[in-house]
């Protein structure tokens, strides 16, 4: 039976006003042992609940218990608030209703001296309420209702596997957090690119000041902030990793020996995914390939072999285009110098909306502005028919009569074929860093689709924002792969009557 509530004494209300104390004494969790132990707070845990603004991102390595303490701090806030809204998201159902659960059984091992002044008064697979108005509610967006409390479990996921289902979470779930209210962002990085990714970098550029209330503060916990991450096993150190330990020493990170120990053996297990679980500042993080993206590790190669930069753009070699072009969405254009033997991207532009007169105004200008010439022009197989506007003429009539004669590229039978031909490609490549920088993301954020149902990535490309760069540097792909002595096609512009 509940308890009289004339049993709840004034030392149990003083003791239940200080939220620290109460995070470190009220609440029992299942540790990753399984075993059930009252929850204390580790070090960064803490450190995350000092320095708390409105609006958090938690960008971590593996294992440090960040989103038990955020799951907590929900339960706490409802329980010793009244009306307070506290939403839950997950990229799954299965996922967010795990959320729930641990809510519940926090609250089922809470002491019965609490339980008696705040019982539940309904609760089902998605929500719990309690008798002071308060509650928690669980899904995959939560468009509805105001909260005062929001967190979102590996958005990064999200962002990666289902970009739909991330926008979903941006326009609807982080509208309904009230201003100046609690909002948590927490995940391991999932590759460059995404809202996630976007906005981390935002929150990097205001990492020296107090962010204002609409902005979001970056919280990061590297590896080697977890004083479990040690061993005494043995293991022999490469070269790399001794080079790597140096580099976080010039940095002012002193490991231990059995640091470097552990670090040598769990990157050992995880391979090319330790630079994503394990990382050693936020840049790191983002360098790891994402799981289901086309060329990130031919991208992350040439990062880490410098064909990623500041590339010069040599006045005597003639500058290619390589086009997708948008009827409804994205036109985009890769520009291409062959130099000594490597393929050097010294331009990118993308719009859209317009048709193909404002995107030969804009390689004319930057032509002159760079002192350029233009060599070849290489559209995708249905620049012959597919028309901009209400014009008759095809695109490639309209752009003939503009000064730019486009080479057909010939539609490929198979795009999973030039996708592994692109793979094969890159690392020949050089991409001006400054200039090509949004192409180069959206190539990095190329993937193949999400089978939600399943939980597997399709064999097939997934068409979002990012296809349109990838198509157009697929066209410099097929280009390149077809026969380089075929016949040009004669072309004349029509007379005009």
């Amino acid at each position: 039976m509940p308890l009289d509530q004339s049993e709840v004494t004034p030392e149990l209300v003083a003791l239940w006003s200080n939220r620290k104390w109460r995070l470190n004494n009220l609440y029992y969790i299942e540790d990753k042992y399984g075993a059930v132990v009252k929850f204390k707070m580790n070090e960064a845990q803490e450190k995350l609940l000092d320095d708390l603004h409105y609006l958090n991102i938690v960008l971590k390595a593996r294992q440090l218990g960040f989103s038990t303490l955020i799951l907590l701090l929900a339960l706490d806030c409802c329980l010793f608030n009244s009306n307070f809204a506290a939403g839950l998201i997950a990229d799954s159902l299965d996922n967010s209703s795990n959320l729930l659960d641990r809510i519940k059984f926090a609250y089922k091992k809470l002491p019965e001296e609490l339980k008696s002044v705040r019982p539940v008064e309904k609760k089902n697979a998605s929500e719990i309420h309690f008798n002071n108005g308060s509650w928690v509610e669980v899904g995959v967006s939560l468009r509805s209702g105001t909260k005062n409390f929001l967190h979102i479990s590996e958005y990064g996921r999200i962002c990666a596997q289902r970009p739909d289902k991330a926008k979903e979470v941006k326009s609807g779930a982080l509208n309904t957090l009230a201003q100046k209210q609690l909002g948590f962002i927490e995940s391991t990085a999932e590759g460059r690119g995404g809202d996630f990714h976007d906005k981390v970098l935002g929150a990097q550029k205001v990492i020296d000041r107090e962010p204002h209330d609409m902005e979001w503060k970056l919280h990061f916990y590297a590896w080697f902030d977890a004083p479990e991450y040690t061993t005494d096993s043995p293991v022999t150190l490469t070269a790399k990793d001794e080079e790597y330990f140096e580099k976080l020493a010039t940095r002012g990170v002193k490991l231990t020996e059995g640091q470097k120990r552990w670090y040598a053996l769990k990157k050992l297990e995880q391979g090319e995914d330790m630079l994503k679980e394990y990382p050693s500042d936020p840049e790191e993080a983002f360098q790891a390939v994402r799981d289901g993206a086309y060329f990130a590790k031919q991208i992350h190669g040439l990062r880490e072999r410098g064909r990623i930069g500041e590339a010069t753009i040599d006045p005597r070699t003639p500058v290619n285009t390589f086009w997708d072009l948008g009827m409804n969405d994205m036109t985009v254009i890769w520009l291409h110098q062959l130099i000594a033997g490597n393929h050097r991207f010294i331009g990118y532009y993308e719009s859209s909306g317009e048709g193909i007169a404002h995107y030969i105004k804009w390689l004319n200008a930057w032509s002159v502005t760079h002192g350029a010439v233009f060599g070849r022009h290489f559209g995708p197989h249905d620049i012959e028919h597919r028309q901009m506007g209400v014009m008759a003429d095809s695109i490639r009539q309209i752009a003939l009569d503009l000064g730019f004669n486009f080479e057909v590229v010939p539609r490929t039978l198979d795009k999973v074929n030039t996708i592994e031909a692109a793979r094969t490609i890159l690392p020949q490549c050089e991409f001006d860093e400054a200039a090509t920088a949004e192409g180069l993301a959206h190539l990095e954020s190329y993937s193949k689709d999400w089978d939600e149902k399943l939980g597997v990535w399709r064999s097939h490309p997934r068409h979002d924002d990012h296809s349109h760069a990838a198509d157009a540097f697929m066209t410099f792909v097929d280009s390149k792969i077809a026969p380089t002595n075929r016949p040009r096609t004669a072309w004349k512009p029509k007379k005009r009557v």
